[in-house]
């Protein structure tokens, strides 16, 4: 019986790296949302909603100033760590590499935000939130994912990330209780992740047998240059995605601003689920991509086929229900929000088409045409959102942001075509089946 179990397709998908990839991602990712869940109405008794409002800000410039920090190294950190998961000594140097050059950014980044505040005066409400902010720079510098990514060794970095959230919320509930002390809401947010952070890399160094190489700023230049474009990539595609409330703000009053902010909230939720699926298959695409041609293309048939099922079960599911959703998040029926809602609610399946072409540009280390392409997705979807949201307000926006997301799968299907033919046919092969007669 035991052995007709663990014969069954289940088992094996449950060891599949890539699907404990993307569950331990999940993990990730659901237990920041539910933290944040949590500690929203803490914060809001604690310390006003005029002091939270300015803590989030604080936090949206941090957010920002965190892809300078990360400078693409999400994305080409996991490949080169995968390609060459055997080999201790070239993983040392890549590692070293790696966390030198995003610990000088996060020093970088500090001292931008540092000028901003003592030398320019800007900031002027929440200067002292956001010094004390700085050290969720140094967290992200820190924080190992990719490395974690590229070994497919996904288990422990979830755990850890579980372990700082709930640091953070005892922290929130033992020191934050008046207003004046909004200040340190952030710090605690950092400290705990910091503290993790180094912890994990203490155990890369003694469990896993990686040195610290003592940084050469030769090669740190080198590896920034190597990385602009995914940077410029990563910039683009944080304005495309999160520039739209600002454009409303420009047309419409505060109330649909709000209505807006709470259906793009639970949109940008589920628009996660094809970039958890990338992040997840992308180390195991990149090794089959060098070693096995056929079963790089059968494989991202296979993880096509079940993220386009997911994501329109996502889509239809989040459209009959977002009454009901809007109804539990706002403790009231808000028409506006829940028309927003049923429209944004399309955003997770057509974000899904585009998940093997951002994944063979990844394999392909095609950093140029990512570029294009974000910077395209992100001139369309600032000139739509313009256009649309001044002639149809909320309405137009939603519009103009499920019409950037076709734009961008059209944009990257036709430069994988013309730069890149046998990845393009290989896998319409693999999709449709050959179409050679014999």
């Amino acid at each position: 019986m035991l052995e007709k179990i663990s014969s069954f397709p289940f088992s094996h998908l449950i060891r599949n790296k890539s699907i404990q990839n993307f569950i331990f991602l999940v993990i990730i990712q659901a237990s920041n949302i539910l933290i944040s869940l949590i500690s929203m109405p803490l914060l809001i008794q604690s310390i006003g909603v005029d002091q939270f409002g300015l803590v989030n800000l604080a936090l949206s410039v941090i957010i920002l100033m965190n892809i300078l920090v990360g400078f693409g190294y999400n994305l080409s950190g996991p490949r080169e760590v995968a390609v060459i998961q055997e080999n201790r000594e070239q993983l040392s140097h890549v590692f070293s590499n790696i966390i030198s050059s995003k610990f000088l950014l996060a020093t970088l980044a500090t001292l931008l935000i540092l000028i901003g505040v003592y030398g320019l005066g800007l900031f002027t409400e929440y200067q002292v939130i956001l010094v004390f902010s700085v050290l969720l720079l140094f967290s992200e510098a820190t924080l190992p994912l990719w490395f974690f990514q590229g070994m497919e060794k996904m288990k422990l970095i979830s755990i850890a990330n579980v372990f700082s959230k709930l640091l953070f919320l005892m922290g929130i509930v033992l020191f934050i209780h008046r207003p004046e002390q909004a200040k340190w809401v952030n710090f605690l947010l950092g400290g705990s992740a910091l503290g993790i952070n180094l912890l994990l890399l203490l155990y890369i160094h003694y469990a896993l047998e990686i040195r610290f190489y003592k940084p050469r700023f030769k090669q740190i230049y080198l590896s920034l240059k190597e990385n602009l474009l995914l940077f410029l990539s990563n910039l683009a595609s944080h304005i495309s995605i999160n520039g739209g409330l600002i454009v409303l703000s420009f047309f419409s009053a505060a109330a649909t601003l709000g209505m807006f902010s709470l259906a793009e909230r639970i949109t940008m939720v589920l628009r996660m689920l094809p970039a958890l699926i990338i992040q997840a298959i992308y180390p195991n695409a990149s090794k089959l991509y060098q070693s096995n041609l056929p079963g790089f293309f059968n494989f991202l048939k296979k993880t096509y086929l079940v993220t386009l099922s997911l994501g329109t079960g996502l889509s239809i599911f989040t459209f009959f229900t977002a009454p009901f959703i809007v109804e539990v998040l706002a403790k009231e029926p808000l028409e506006e929000a829940i028309l927003f809602l049923k429209i944004l609610a399309f955003v997770p399946f057509l974000a899904c088409l585009n998940i093997i072409n951002v994944t063979m540009l990844l394999v392909t280390d095609q950093k140029d045409q990512l570029f294009k392409a974000s910077w395209q997705m992100c001139v369309f979807m600032l000139f739509a959102s313009i256009g649309l949201t001044s002639q149809f307000g909320g309405v137009g926006l939603c519009i103009a942001l499920l019409s950037t997301e076709v734009v961008i799968f059209m944009i990257c299907t036709i430069l994988i075509y013309k730069n890149n033919k046998d990845l393009f046919y290989g896998f319409q092969k693999a999709l449709f089946g050959s179409h050679h007669h014999s």
